[in-house]
């Protein structure tokens, strides 16, 4: 499992960046961080309903976390497990 963080970045926009990241007790967090002033929100957890969301839609997300998680563990916080 993997410690590091992955960020969708929208450069052209200039708009907030969401950065997930996988905690120490294994949860999967995200906060919001504005690229003007490159502060972030505090952490929270995201919901198994937007995992499979990220997960329905192959997302860049969703393919790091499969690389970070594994498939199995992917599937089960999808499903809130």
């Amino acid at each position: 499992m993997s410690s590091g963080t992955v960020e969708l970045l929208d450069s052209v926009n200039h708009s907030p960046v969401k950065e997930y990241r996988i905690n120490k007790n294994g949860k999967i967090v995200a906060r919001v961080l504005d690229c003007d002033t490159e502060q972030g929100n505090d952490w929270t957890e995201v919901s198994p309903e937007q995992l499979s969301s990220h997960v329905k839609k192959n997302t860049v997300v969703a393919r790091w976390l499969e690389r970070n998680l594994g498939w199995r563990r992917l599937l089960q916080a999808c499903v809130g497990q």
